[in-house]
């Protein structure tokens, strides 16, 4: 059959007219956007200086275990309310299933408890862990909680160090506290038998004592524990911005720290790039392998991901673990199957680096 002598004319003409669909598909799409973007903007506003005012719909996500989602929903509290029944059940199931021994100890001079699994291995006595808890500085939410668990888990020993808090003693003497603990237990043990801990204001003091063993000389830790924190008390990152204690809800009560920084009982008037104080401002190369955790509703996240981040810099082995929608510090929360996790997760790294 005979090929018209227009054919290739009307194939070049079909060729530019493809092209130039191609060229006005990305404009039709443009217009989508454009369209989507401006309903879009009816919830989020910028101000001039980038600051973003924000209101969305967040659902409870259903790839969470169904014990948090119905805990989420429910809006009940994670943790019984102190000096209630429910809170000395809950003690009474967690030493239940953490089987110890605590004895109210002083060690250099600093008031602690000391934590003895019931089930301690032999071949694990010539090490220690010290825990740093939990509770903004001002106060103690976490000597039990964190050292009960990972003394149990690791078969471990744990001091659980009761330094003294703010506002009445601010910077340095938590640190200072930690330390003298930390030089006692050198006396007994070689570095590479301690680990360091610590949950909330006890990941900061973590950082922060480590720093400092580094600028007085002393050989560091085997292993570090940096449980939802931050490391830069000069500066903050979005998610201090975005949620309270318990995820969305307890931000309101976060506001006044929030304008003057946060943590101002126990930073007093410290220069706050001090880097013991701020260990981001420090040098890391050289720090102990480090397990950094926390979760997406945690106001700590952005602080523990930038630690993270610093030590990957530094050439540390660090490790991240984030856990979905979850608020700071779930664990506490113990039987939740997450906080069993995260539980495990802590025990495993802190007990494979003291091995």
């Amino acid at each position: 059959m005979a090929r018209s002598r227009d054919e290739p004319r009307q194939k070049l003409i079909m060729t530019r007219r493809s092209l130039a669909s191609l060229f006005t598909l990305p404009a039709v799409f443009a217009r989508r956007v454009t369209a989507q973007t401006a309903a879009a903007d009816e919830l989020t506003t910028i101000d001039n200086d980038g600051t973003a005012h924000v209101k969305r719909a967040v659902p409870v996500p259903k790839a969470i275990s169904p014990e948090a989602y119905a805990l989420m929903v429910s809006g009940r509290r994670w943790i019984p309310e102190s000096g209630t029944k429910a809170s000395a059940d809950f003690a009474a199931k967690m030493r239940a299933t953490y089987p110890v021994e605590i004895e109210e100890a002083t060690v250099a001079g600093v008031k602690a408890r000391i934590v003895t699994p019931k089930r301690a291995a032999p071949h694990k006595l010539d090490r220690v862990l010290i825990c740093l808890h939990g509770g903004g500085f001002t106060s103690d939410s976490g000597s039990v909680f964190e050292s009960v668990s990972i003394a149990a888990l690791t078969q471990t020993r744990v001091i659980s160090v009761l330094y003294r808090l703010a506002p009445q003693y601010p910077f340095p003497a938590a640190v200072d506290d930690a330390v003298a603990v930390y030089k006692d237990a050198l006396k007994a043990h070689a570095p590479a038998k301690i680990g360091l801990y610590g949950t909330s204001a006890g990941a900061v003091l973590t950082a922060q004592t480590a720093a400092e063993a580094r600028r007085l000389g002393l050989p560091l830790p085997a292993v570090l524990g940096f449980f939802s924190g931050y490391v830069d008390l000069a500066r903050y990152g979005d998610s201090r911005f975005l949620y309270g204690t318990r995820g969305f809800t307890d931000f309101s009560s976060m506001l006044p720290a929030l304008q003057g920084l946060g943590m101002v009982p126990y930073v007093a008037d410290h220069d706050r790039k001090d880097p013991v104080l701020s260990p981001i401002y420090a040098d890391l190369s050289g720090f102990p392998p480090t397990l950094c955790m926390t979760s997406t509703r945690d106001h700590c996240l952005s602080g523990t991901v930038d630690f993270h981040r610093a030590l990957l810099r530094a050439g540390v082995d660090a490790r991240l673990m984030v856990f979905d929608a979850m608020p700071h510090a779930f664990w506490y929360l113990f039987d939740l199957p997450e906080s069993k996790e995260a539980l495990q997760a802590q025990a495993s790294f802190l007990d494979r680096h003291l091995s």
